[in-house]
């Protein structure tokens, strides 16, 4: 089974699998760290992929509500919803494994909403500007998924 560590003070998620070792650059939250629901971290501790979703999409594909919606991201779609907070390509919704850190109550990470998504391409990595979520370049997201079962462990360290 794969093994993902999502490095939050390296703005880095790697992906350890079959002795291989990919290494992603990610945008974090802006907020930093932390569990609270409503904070706008990203949750640290240890997780699990709990969904895929967009498998069958296109790179681009936009997501409302975890559903795809028929568009496909584009700059110019981008300039007329400036306030999206864009979910493109593929989603990894992630749940906390941690009962009070980021599982159940007012920490949980499931509930919160919290996922590895692709984003536009001209939004920076290594820079943190989520609101929790961790989010890949598009083709990188595609490569993580194809490589990430459901039930994949997730450290998310300072």
């Amino acid at each position: 089974m794969p093994r993902i560590v999502v490095d939050l003070g390296r703005q880095r998620l790697i992906l350890e699998q079959d002795g291989a070792r990919f290494e992603y650059p990610v945008s974090t939250a802006r907020n930093g760290a932390g569990e609270r629901s409503g904070s706008g971290c990203t949750p640290r501790g240890l997780h699990q992929v709990r969904a895929r979703i967009g498998s069958h999409c296109p790179p681009g594909a936009v997501f409302v509500g975890r559903r795809p919606t028929g568009e496909i991201y584009t700059p110019e779609l981008g300039a007329r919803y400036p306030d999206r907070d864009w979910i493109l390509t593929r989603i990894l919704w992630l749940s906390g494994l941690e009962p009070g850190l980021n599982r159940l109550g007012s920490v949980d990470t499931m509930r919160r909403y919290i996922y590895i998504h692709g984003c536009p391409d001209e939004l920076p990595m290594g820079v943190p500007l989520s609101h929790g979520c961790i989010r890949m370049r598009n083709r990188d997201l595609v490569e993580l998924f194809d490589r990430t079962p459901v039930g994949t462990r997730v450290l998310i360290v300072e």
